[in-house]
């Protein structure tokens, strides 16, 4: 029991005198450590891939689902073309966002360093700082959550990856409302080249068409 007792005060001891070298000295446990190992592979293999396509499956707040197809490219442009929904798509372009209905002649734009979704988008999954939440393996995958307060307020991003592949799965972005969307992805093609203009978001018709419905 005198050994416990000793042991814990020389450990307390071991910390108080590393922390008084180094004040920013993080204690890590070898679980932890391990788990940010795995978070920063992932998010290297994730950072070699440039550009992708495939199909989608995005699941709303309220459960209700849409599919269609998206094209990915590094970095900040992507795009969901909805079926189903004529006229209907997302495009980031690298600096804006636009949610664009061509049915309803709606446009909203939204500065894409304000999303959760430039970290997906960025040329390089960075998990450093205090963007890197938590790490969690959950049967066959891995699930990365970040987040950036002073970007996106209380927003957030989960990233899930498969655990033996490294292959990109599903994200779920959380708004400040706690409102979740998740976009889940299949028959992915890595290094797929998309089309010109796949990424083109048309600002003067964006701005006329907010002028018009404002009046």
């Amino acid at each position: 029991m005198a050994f416990k007792i000793v042991r814990r005060l020389c450990i307390h001891l071991l910390f108080v005198v590393a922390w008084s070298i180094n004040p920013n000295l993080q204690w890590v446990t070898p679980a932890l450590s391990a788990s940010s190992d795995l978070a920063q592979a992932l998010a290297e293999r994730f950072s070699s891939v440039k550009s992708m396509s495939g199909r989608f499956v995005q699941t709303g707040p309220r459960g209700e689902k849409s599919t269609g197809k998206f094209f990915l490219q590094r970095p900040g442009r992507i795009r969901f073309d909805y079926a189903g929904q004529q006229g209907v798509s997302v495009i980031a372009d690298g600096k804006s966002l636009v949610i664009y209905n061509r049915k309803l002649k709606t446009s909203r734009l939204y500065p894409l360093s304000k999303t959760p979704l430039k970290l997906l988008l960025a040329d390089k999954l960075d998990l450093s700082g205090s963007r890197l939440k938590s790490v969690e393996e959950v049967g066959d995958v891995v699930v990365i959550k970040l987040a950036d307060k002073a970007a996106f307020g209380a927003s957030n991003i989960s990233i899930t990856f498969d655990r033996k592949t490294f292959d990109l799965r599903k994200w779920k972005i959380t708004d400040e409302k706690r409102l979740t969307t998740t976009v889940d992805i299949f028959n992915v093609k890595q290094g797929a080249r998309a089309a010109a203009g796949t990424f083109i978001i048309d600002y003067s018709a964006n701005r006329e068409l907010n002028t018009t419905k404002s009046r």
